[in-house]
């Protein structure tokens, strides 16, 4: 086998494996019942599928014509950094809320305000 097919097939893995998770989370964010786990499909699986389409990108560029591309870089980045810590703000925001849902069980936010109050005054 020749480099350039060996290489065409690894991106063409990468790329398929991103549009397997971005369709996964697409999904997710259909089928699922309530906010806390639509915010795990959304930031697991559209963060994986981001990842494996930049990361192809930047291996063919590289690879194939030697050109190391820092705004991919970047892109991945920032993708691994901010998805997750977005899908939480999200979820925290809806806990804080109270959104409901029939599957969780809540602790009391009361108690937990306290235990975190007496903690930081300690």
């Amino acid at each position: 086998m020749n480099a350039t097919v060996i290489i065409e097939v690894s991106v063409s893995i990468l790329f398929l494996l991103g549009v397997s998770f971005s369709l996964l989370s697409s999904f997710g964010l259909i089928r699922l019942p309530d906010v806390y786990t639509r915010s795990h499909a959304s930031t697991k699986s559209a963060t994986l599928g981001v990842l494996f389409t930049l990361l192809g990108a930047f291996l063919y560029f590289l690879l194939t014509d030697g050109y190391l591309s820092v705004r991919l870089l970047l892109g991945i980045f920032f993708v691994f950094l901010t998805a997750p810590v977005a899908g939480h703000m999200i979820t925290r925001a809806a806990y804080l809320t109270n959104t409901q849902t029939d599957r969780l069980v809540f602790e009391d936010k009361e108690e937990e305000e306290k235990k975190t109050n007496s903690s930081a005054s300690s």
